[in-house]
C-alpha cells in the first residue's frame, strides 16, 4: 500500500532558503549572491544574519557567475542565486565557461523553476533548465521535490566538490520525505516497490505520481514508484533494475520533453534494456500564465496525466 502523508505545504525555495543560513553557520567558506531577487530566492534571511557574506549584485546575472566563480579562488563555497531561467538561459556562456568548463565549485540555486511560477508566464518560466545543464560536462543538476529533500540537498550540494544546478520552486506544496533521510547525490529513492510498471518522477511532479499511484493501486495495478532527484549523475542501475522488473516505463517531470529527464531515461533503456516508455512532460510548448496546478492540467503534467500515460504504456507490453 502506497501510504505517503504530509501535515503541511511548504515551498521548497524556503528548504533551499533554511539550509543557506544553517550552512552558514556551520561554515565560514559559505558565501552567498544574488541579482536583486533575495526575497524570491529566501536568501535574506542569510544576508542579516552574514551581511559580509552576502553580495547583492543587481540585476546583472552573468556578472554574478564570473564573481562567484572568483570566489572560488578563495576558498569560498558560492550559491548564486536568481531564477531558474535566468540563472541558464540568460547566462548560459558565463555558467559554461567561468563554472563548467573551469571546474569551479560554484553552486547555482534556481528558483521559480518549470509551469508552477504560475502567473509570472512564459518569460519567467524555465522549461529547458535541466536540459541545459546536463549537458554541460562536469555539472551535477539536482532537483528535488519537496521542503525536507530541498533542505538536505542544499548540504549535498554544498559538500560536492564542484558545479552543482539546484532546482527548486516557488508554490507550496506537501511535505512528506521524512526529514531526517540522507540526501544522496546521484541515488534514486525506490518510494514504493511494484511488479507491473516502474514510474519515475522529480521534482513537483513527484507528489503527482504518488497521487496517480495511489489511484493505479486501487485497481489492482502494481506500481514501481521512483523518485529521481538527482538527474545528472543518473541513477542507472536503479533504473535498469526497475526496468527489467515492470517491463514498462513512465516518467513525470515538470520540464520540457526535449532534453529533459524522460529522453536520458529513454536513451538509457533503448541502449541497455529496450521497453515500452512515456514520457510526460510539456510537449515542445512555451508556458503561459495561469494558476500553477491549472498550468499542471492544461500541460497535461497533473495526476490524471501520469495515471493516463501509465495506461496506456501498460497496454504496450
Amino acid at each position: 500500500m502506497i501510504d505517503f502523508s504530509y501535515t503541511e505545504l511548504k515551498d521548497t525555495r524556503s528548504g533551499f532558503g533554511d539550509a543557506l543560513v544553517e550552512l552558514g553557520r556551520r561554515d565560514e567558506r559559505i558565501v552567498a549572491l544574488t541579482a536583486d531577487l533575495a526575497g524570491s530566492v529566501k536568501m535574506s534571511a542569510f544576508a542579516r544574519e552574514f551581511p559580509e557574506r552576502f553580495f547583492e549584485m543587481g540585476i546583472q546575472e552573468a556578472n554574478m557567475m564570473g564573481v562567484a566563480a572568483g570566489l572560488t579562488f578563495e576558498g569560498k563555497i558560492p550559491f548564486a542565486g536568481t531564477f531558474a531561467e535566468f540563472a541558464t538561459g540568460r547566462v548560459y556562456d558565463q555558467v559554461r565557461q567561468s563554472v563548467a568548463y573551469s571546474e569551479k565549485n560554484v553552486k547555482i540555486a534556481a528558483s521559480h523553476a518549470g509551469l508552477t511560477v504560475g502567473e509570472d508566464g512564459a518569460t519567467h518560466q524555465a522549461l529547458e533548465d535541466l536540459g541545459m545543464m546536463k549537458m554541460l560536462p562536469g555539472m551535477t543538476v539536482l532537483n528535488p521535490c519537496d521542503y525536507n529533500q530541498t533542505y538536505n540537498a542544499t548540504f549535498a550540494a554544498a559538500a560536492l566538490k564542484g558545479p552543482v544546478y539546484l532546482r527548486f520552486g516557488r508554490p507550496k506544496v506537501p511535505n512528506f520525505t521524512p526529514k531526517d533521510m540522507p540526501f544522496e547525490i546521484g541515488k534514486a529513492w525506490v518510494m514504493h516497490e511494484g511488479k507491473d510498471v516502474t514510474l519515475i518522477a522529480t521534482g513537483h511532479e513527484v507528489w503527482e505520481a504518488v497521487e496517480a499511484a495511489r489511484r493505479l493501486e486501487k485497481e489492482g495495478i502494481s506500481v514501481e514508484l521512483i523518485d529521481l532527484h538527482t538527474i545528472k549523475p543518473l541513477d542507472e542501475e536503479a533504473v535498469l533494475r526497475s526496468a527489467r522488473k515492470t517491463g514498462a516505463v513512465v516518467t513525470a517531470e515538470e520540464h520540457n520533453r526535449l532534453g529533459g529527464m524522460g529522453e536520458t531515461i529513454a536513451a538509457l533503456l533503448a541502449r541497455e534494456y529496450p521497453v515500452p516508455v512515456e514520457i510526460v512532460a510539456v510537449n515542445d510548448k512555451f508556458g503561459q500564465s495561469g494558476k500553477a496546478w491549472e498550468l499542471l492540467k492544461a500541460y497535461g503534467l497533473d495526476r490524471d496525466a501520469i495515471y493516463e500515460a501509465v495506461k496506456r504504456v501498460l497496454a504496450r507490453k
